[in-house]
């Protein structure tokens, strides 16, 4: 079985190296005609019946060296190869539950029934994913051969070592030149030859990589005899540095990945705070019931959703949804019942706590007691990936950005518009602006609105980061009123500032001390803060009432 693989893997990087010619004449298209109905013929060859003709047919391809033939031989080996009366091959796919053309990828109608299931021994397989692997490694398609060399590295495959070289000397692009560098790297690590280790060491240590902590490990372990298993002292000491580094970048990793984290959660805690820091900077009320408006909102996302049949397009259309509905639940929360408990605090937390309970009720009523599930759009899929082993998801990364659009707007409406001037003459002396003809009774309902509807956003925001349930707006009121009465009552910036501090500070504190910990010490921390500083980070201007 060796010299199948041997054979294999020879003839298929011969193949990759011979010269194309560069114009095409008369005899070039009849010579380009024979190759293509070799490749279909070598195709349907996969489909025969014994073993010895399948690996002869994939020796073929390789000599061809067409990435076309990729769809044929990934579906041999994941057992979706089908053969169909007229003798031809085709693949399964098992979304659409028909079969498509293994070449062209086309779906084919009036397929010749009844179609029999290819099958192969692990044989067969161990001549074709090599072949497979020098196919992808030479795509066109950079995706496809990052993939490809990802797969070899992640794998440690040690059966073609000349493809791997050979793939990297005509390699051009510097994602693909790293994997294929490391799955040198982790070939060479099991090589006789010290030098070609301690060689795969360096590119290990300067990788960072942390698959290769393991195999680090153990190269510096010592086996049941008390004998180090890395025999060589010059290698045993590179595998020391290749090992220190790895763990530094690991830690550098965590600790930028919490940093981020912590980013995200400050994003999550100033929608909730941004509506707190004007209702309560205005109106004076402790709104326990605040925490629901983000669930409405996530509910709302999910009804989008619902209505919409999943399109890929339903965020933008529940971003104005969930504002105006949870907006409009403020407005009638305050004209009905808040409106008649001003100055009355005691009153209006009882209240606003049994308006909580029956919201999240209501909504058990009418969507279930279970957790429902929100799907991220196809565009936000997917991250950036920052290093090794850190990777930002889009959704994150569309949180933040959506954040801070939304601070910007609230902070254009309150200082560059009408409401705003009126909103701020309200909350510095509420007697002078009645006097002066501002209604107040409006001004209180429109900023309760403008609250919950901020907050409705929030839950558009949480619907993307995790599933919804009833008590969701529960696990973040709390930490929004410290937010608020950190950064000052009333301002928008210092809502921004401690919402940044309390979000970024709670994820670094949490893999030393564990989160319930670094809850405690962030309480304990704001409460020594407001004893130094009642008024906050950011104190408003105003006149005291009697």
């Amino acid at each position: 079985m060796s010299r199948w693989i041997l054979t294999s893997v020879i003839v298929a990087v011969t193949g990759a190296a011979l010269p194309r010619p560069a114009h095409a004449g008369p005899l070039d298209e009849a010579q380009g005609g024979r190759l293509e109905q070799a490749l279909e013929r070598a195709i349907d060859g996969l489909a025969a019946s014994s073993d010895d003709k399948i690996n002869e047919s994939v020796n073929k391809l390789a000599v061809l060296g067409d990435p076309r033939a990729i769809p044929a031989l990934d579906a041999l080996c994941d057992d979706r190869l089908r053969l169909g009366t007229d003798g031809h091959a085709y693949v399964w796919d098992s979304k659409i539950r028909d079969i498509r053309d293994p070449v062209t990828g086309a779906v084919v109608g009036g397929a010749p029934r009844p179609l029999k299931e290819v099958e192969i021994s692990n044989e067969v397989r161990r001549v074709a994913l090599p072949i497979l692997a020098q196919l992808k490694l030479g795509s066109p398609d950079a995706a496809v051969r990052l993939a490809a060399a990802q797969e070899l590295s992640n794998g440690g495959s040690a059966e073609a070592p000349a493809l791997l070289r050979g793939a990297l000397g005509r390699e051009h692009d510097a994602k693909v030149r790293g994997a294929l560098t490391l799955a040198i790297a982790r070939v060479d690590l099991g090589s006789a030859d010290a030098s070609a280790r301690i060689a795969a060491l360096e590119v290990v240590s300067k990788s960072g990589d942390d698959d290769f902590l393991s195999t680090l490990q153990q190269m510096l372990g010592q086996g049941s005899d008390g004998k180090p298993n890395e025999p060589d002292a010059r290698v045993r000491a590179a595998a020391q540095r290749a090992r220190d580094a790895v763990v530094s970048h690991q830690r550098v990793v965590g600790f930028v990945g919490d940093l981020l984290h912590g980013l995200s959660l400050a994003s999550v805690l100033l929608f909730a705070a941004l509506g707190l820091a004007v209702t309560f900077g205005l109106l004076g009320v402790i709104n326990m019931a605040h925490g629901e408006m983000l669930m409405l909102g996530a509910y709302a996302t999910y009804s989008v959703q619902t209505a919409m049949h999943g399109s890929r397009f339903y965020l933008p259309v529940a971003i104005p949804v969930a504002f105006l509905s949870t907006a409009l639940v403020g407005v009638l929360l305050e004209r009905t019942i808040i409106r008649h408990l001003y100055k009355r605090p005691l009153e209006t937390l009882l209240a606003t706590w049994g308006i909580s309970l029956g919201l999240i009720q209501t909504v058990r009523l009418i969507f279930g007691a279970q957790n429902v599930s929100v799907a991220n759009p196809d565009w936000l899929a997917g991250g950036l990936e920052i290093a090794h082993g850190l990777v930002l998801p889009w959704t994150r990364i569309a949180v933040v950005g959506f954040v801070i659009v939304v601070a910007a707007a609230v902070w254009f409406i309150l200082q560059r518009t009408r409401f705003g001037l009126e909103v701020r003459a309200v909350t510095q002396n509420r007697s002078m602006a009645a006097c002066i003809g501002i209604s107040t009774k409006r001004v209180d309902a429109l900023v309760f609105g403008l609250g919950s509807g901020i907050a409705g956003l929030g839950g558009v925001a949480l619907s993307q980061l995790g599933n919804v349930g009833p008590e969701l707006g529960q696990s973040y009121i709390i930490d929004s009123f410290m937010v608020v009465v950190l950064g000052g009552v009333g301002r928008l910036a210092g809502a921004v500032a401690a919402a940044l501090g309390l979000g970024v500070v709670n994820k670094l504190i949490e893999p030393a001390a564990g989160a319930v910990a670094g809850k405690i010490a962030v309480l304990v921390f704001i409460i020594l803060f407001i004893q130094r500083r009642p008024q906050g980070l950011f104190a408003i201007k105003g006149r005291v009432e009697a």
